[in-house]
């Protein structure tokens, strides 16, 4: 019996939830870190950026290992 691979919707779709999620985790702690030590925008404007960055590497991996598994 053939297994049926999970459908690569659902994939994408649980890693733009997790983007979301931990967007609005690092804008909270941004603005409490901003406030707290009094640096106003700086981390509002790093700690998205990082996640950012993070999940877009993390997406570079996943369909590059994706490519290669299909050559």
């Amino acid at each position: 019996m053939k297994e049926r691979s999970p459908n690569p919707w659902l994939k994408y779709l649980g890693l733009t939830a997790q983007l979301l999620v931990m967007l609005g985790v690092a804008v909270y702690a941004a603005i409490w870190l901003d406030k707290k030590l009094a640096v106003s925008p700086l981390f509002l404007i790093l700690l998205p950026l990082l996640v950012l960055g993070t999940t877009f590497y993390q997406l570079y991996k996943e369909t590059i290992k994706k490519k290669n598994d299909s050559v």
